[in-house]
């Protein structure tokens, strides 16, 4: 496994991961015609413009032989949470490669690059109901905040993990 940051080259496959990722994640959680009416097109647009923007999110990747598999996004806090300066905006990777350690390297990859970028702390959201809120907890995240998000016409419970001290997460970049 290599982790690296993301090229715009990039962007068809972090949109299939990501789609490929709600398929497998959501299920029961989100409405499935929402779900069903994704695409891997309109996901690579959406990821073309993030990965060109200059004050867009940083973007990392990580791979293997055969490909990405998964990938994180982070930067300046996008939905408030008080008293938390920066955000894991997404992480995904295909349900194939989780629980393999790659997960956890990209969120300590992007906690690096928050410490680097000035930020102090990290706050993520997560649907409520997804079972990668035991992850967020391993991880050291504790539950700051919660609301609720439109998604499918429907609202479904969020909750925020958030880690007040970034750099506990990137040990190697605080020093």
């Amino acid at each position: 496994m290599r982790i690296r940051e993301a090229r715009p080259e990039d962007a068809p496959r972090i949109a299939w991961v990501h789609l490929e990722s709600w398929r497998t994640t959501y299920p029961g959680i989100i409405p499935q015609a929402y779900i069903d009416s994704l695409t891997v097109e309109n996901g690579t647009k959406n990821w073309q413009e993030r990965l060109a923007a200059a004050d867009g999110p940083i973007v990392f990747v990580a791979e293997d032989e055969a490909g990405i598999f998964g990938f994180a996004a982070g930067g300046a806090i996008m939905h408030p949470v008080e008293g938390f300066d920066g955000e894991l905006g997404a992480i995904y990777l295909l349900a194939t490669h989780q629980q393999r350690a790659a997960g956890a390297a990209l969120v300590r990859q992007i906690a690096g690059s928050l410490v680097e970028q000035g930020f102090a702390s990290m706050a993520v959201w997560v649907l409520r109901d997804n079972p990668a809120c035991r992850f967020y907890e391993r991880m050291g995240g504790v539950r700051v905040a919660e609301q609720g998000i439109r998604i499918g016409g429907v609202t479904l419970p969020e909750v925020a993990y958030g880690w007040r001290d970034v750099r506990t997460l990137a040990p190697e970049v605080a020093r």
